[in-house]
């Protein structure tokens, strides 16, 4: 049985964009990237809305010719994976091993985690949070970029209350820092 699991890059005040929608600010540096990568190894599906897939689709056609090694192996990471759209507006998909499905059915998504014999990952705030309300996802990583940005989307869902059971964490020369929590 896999894992449902929320991975993602927020400002410190916990935002994943500004209010203008940039999130130039949360480009990882090498050694977060090749963090990130590790935990993104394990992923063999990735859930996403339309607006996160749009954003990650980059990642199917990037030149990696004078990419650092991270880059390079994230590349390989995310398309080796299944991907899933959750989207009434997408028409097609640009990538490989990707799927759309016009509705989010948290039983489907229960019946894809008891059958998967890999991860998977939830990416996106609001689908993110839509999983969360649904009692879907079991973890979560949240790497805290070393900057304020005062408003903007949301990383974790406004009016829920869930208990969180610290796993681990970690701090990067850069200034980020890594929270792994298990969602109980």
């Amino acid at each position: 049985m896999g894992k449902l699991i929320y991975s993602a890059i927020a400002s410190l005040d916990g935002y994943v964009e500004d209010a203008n929608g940039a999130f130039d600010w949360a480009a990882p540096d090498e050694e977060v990237h090749a963090f990130v990568n590790g935990l993104e190894r394990p992923i063999g599906t990735y859930l996403y809305g339309r607006r996160m897939y749009e954003t990650m689709v980059y990642w199917e056609t990037v030149s990696t010719v004078d990419e650092p090694m991270a880059v390079r192996d994230y590349t390989e990471i995310w398309q080796a994976a299944d991907k899933i759209v959750y989207s009434r507006t997408l028409q097609e998909v640009t990538s490989e091993r990707t799927r759309i499905e016009r509705a989010f059915d948290p039983e489907a998504v229960r019946r894809l985690k008891q059958s998967s014999d890999t991860d998977l990952g939830v990416g996106g705030a609001n689908l993110a949070g839509r999983a969360l309300r649904a009692g879907l996802v079991d973890e979560c990583h949240l790497i805290l970029a070393p900057i304020l940005v005062g408003g903007g989307k949301r990383a974790l869902p406004d009016q829920l209350t869930q208990r969180l059971e610290l796993l681990d964490e970690r701090r990067f020369t850069s200034g980020f820092a890594h929270l792994h929590y298990r969602v109980l």
